[in-house]
């Protein structure tokens, strides 16, 4: 056995006996980052060590400071586990180290691309022809799109972002509903076109289409400025989506570029029981959305979604006299980075694996252990759900802050879960996240008896 077979040895003991830990383990680490660079050293060796040694080593000392992630208990943010073969492949992913950027160089994922955005397109209702890029997760492909959409919104007002960048051109307009997720303001930030404008939402999240239609109309000194329109499937509270068909609607009488933001929530739409939420979604430009979530395949793996294929391609493509690029166009034409790992190959693992009805129970069987959650957090004496549960998210208040933070801290104490608390509509709340393939019945009802033991606890 040669060094590196020695060290694959090693590291799948190490994975199998994590992975079997996680029905049993406390779901919070259990060692803190001192004892940690203890248990490693913090010195650089002087000399080599084998392979199998490091594996050994670093997965032994790390092992006590793991959050169990992939645990069927785990409620904390919206993060899925991993489904095995999506695992299993990403393990090949590494073996066969291709740098997945160029048609005519990786044949084999350049063809796994295709087809997995292909059915990542048919699967989430969104126009057949659009392009589909891979990125590290659902803030670069947020990022992404809204490039596309910059430039383009930019482009009609006669300004050629790609030859003079943005300084002196118009001021690009970006309007979003109070309750987006922070990831949009970062990807704007990244483009330089500051802040959104904030429309208000409803009780549940949701975008009000009056609002908006009021935020589109008003013009500034200028006249009409070239606007973008955020919407969002999956509000990270509530789980609540936006009325896309009116707000939609309302943005192309304005001439807007509208991006949905659906980093968990698109996947709805392979459910026949919850696809009425994305009802209108599919009128939109460009989606994003992170395959690591609902559909639970490993880090990293964002996908960014341009109903027009040649405004992703300006946004994003380069020319480099010694790439080899290819007549149909590159993956490298799509995303960002020009070195990347091939994350198609594991979204192709997930889907080939569970098919189309194999999504579709996913999705039904996340929504139901949330329903769960809130049923029973909701028997529970002082506690409240303060919204409509309609998707995987669900925020309880305990009575007061004080008594929420209480109650969420017992919890991490307890290890049984590991749920976070946020602060929604200017109260403190219990956010749970039900996101992994894993979770059972038995797992929501182990959850809630922890939840009940640190809401009653005098």
């Amino acid at each position: 056995m040669d060094a590196r077979e020695a060290a694959l040895q090693q590291a799948y003991g190490h994975a199998v006996r994590w992975l079997a830990s996680l029905s049993d383990r406390p779901v919070p680490a259990r060692a803190s980052v001192d004892e940690i660079v203890r248990a490693l050293g913090p010195d650089l060796p002087d000399g080599p060590g084998t392979p199998a040694e490091v594996v050994d080593l670093l997965a032994t000392a790390c092992e006590p400071g793991l959050t169990a992630f992939p645990s069927g208990r785990f409620y904390g943010f919206v993060v899925g586990g991993t489904e095995p073969a999506a695992l299993a492949v990403d393990w090949l992913v590494s073996a066969w180290d291709q740098n997945s950027v160029m048609r005519a160089v990786t044949p084999a994922y350049a063809a796994v691309e295709d087809i997995a955005g292909a059915w990542v397109l048919d699967l989430l209702g969104l126009p057949g022809g659009s392009a589909v890029g891979f990125t590290t997760g659902a803030t670069m492909a947020n990022f992404t799109c809204l490039a596309a959409a910059r430039d383009a919104v930019l482009g009609r007002a006669g300004w050629d972002t790609d030859r003079d960048g943005l300084y002196g051109g118009p001021r690009v307009r970006v309007l979003a509903g109070e309750d987006r997720h922070m990831a949009v303001d970062l990807a704007l930030r990244y483009l330089g076109l500051g802040r959104p404008g904030l429309v208000p939402a409803d009780g549940q999240g949701r975008i009000r289409p009056d609002a908006l239609r009021e935020a589109l109309a008003a013009e500034g000194d200028a006249g009409p400025a070239p606007t973008i329109v955020v919407l969002q499937a999956g509000d990270i509270h509530s789980g609540a989506f936006d009325p896309f068909a009116e707000a939609v609607r309302a943005a192309r009488e304005a001439g807007a570029w509208v991006h949905v933001d659906g980093a968990f929530g698109l996947w709805a739409a392979a459910s026949p029981a919850y696809a009425p939420l994305m009802a209108g979604c599919g009128d939109a430009d460009s989606w994003a959305t992170d395959a690591h979530k609902t559909l639970n395949v490993p880090y990293d793996c964002g996908l960014a979604v341009v109903r027009d294929p040649a405004a992703m391609r300006a946004a994003m493509g380069l020319h480099g006299e010694y790439l080899i690029h290819h007549e149909e166009g590159d993956p490298i034409d799509k995303v960002p980075e020009l070195s990347r790992r091939g994350r198609a190959f594991t979204v192709w693992a997930a889907l080939r694996s569970l098919g189309r009805s194999g999504v579709g129970d996913l999705v039904d069987r996340l929504c139901r252990h949330a329903a769960a959650f809130a049923g029973g957090i909701a028997g529970i004496e002082g506690a409240t759900i303060l919204h409509d549960v309609v998707f995987t998210q669900v925020c309880a208040h305990f009575g007061s802050d004080a008594r929420t933070d209480l109650v969420i801290d017992r919890l991490l104490a307890d290890g049984t879960t590991w749920i976070s608390g946020s602060t929604w509509h200017g109260r403190r709340v219990l956010r749970i996240s039900v996101s992994n393939w894993s979770t059972t019945d038995a797992d929501v009802a182990r959850a809630l008896e922890a939840v009940r033991r640190a809401a009653t606890a005098p």
